[in-house]
């Protein structure tokens, strides 16, 4: 019988060595850049979300002939509970139903 193994290689320590190096060096370089983008997602979703909140305000004026305070709005169908941009900072409805953002986490 012939030794099947006879003329085949496997990688070496030092090879397998140098692979888990590059892909070390490769992950320490994506890793900010991720969590840049992250940020910057978390403001457009935000921004996003003031404008969402904005139409509501309108919708909820032309429906019930007043303006909501962000409870009534986030108690109602008109936002279903969401009182807050997804990045946790707390939205305010002015008297005048102008709509600003509180930078800061929700308590």
């Amino acid at each position: 019988m012939k030794k099947i193994w006879k003329n085949q290689r496997g990688f070496t320590l030092v090879e397998m060595m140098i692979v888990l190096l590059i892909i070390s060096v490769l992950i320490l370089i994506s890793i900010p850049n991720v969590t840049k983008h992250s940020a910057n997602i978390d403001e457009k979703g935000c921004d996003a979300f003031l404008k969402m909140v904005e139409g509501q305000i309108q919708a909820y004026k032309i429906e019930n002939k007043k303006i909501p305070t962000m409870e009534e709005l986030s108690e109602s169908e008109f936002l279903n509970g969401m009182d807050a941009c997804p990045n946790g900072d707390k939205i305010e409805i002015a008297a005048d139903g102008s709509v600003d953002v509180i930078k800061g986490k929700t308590e």
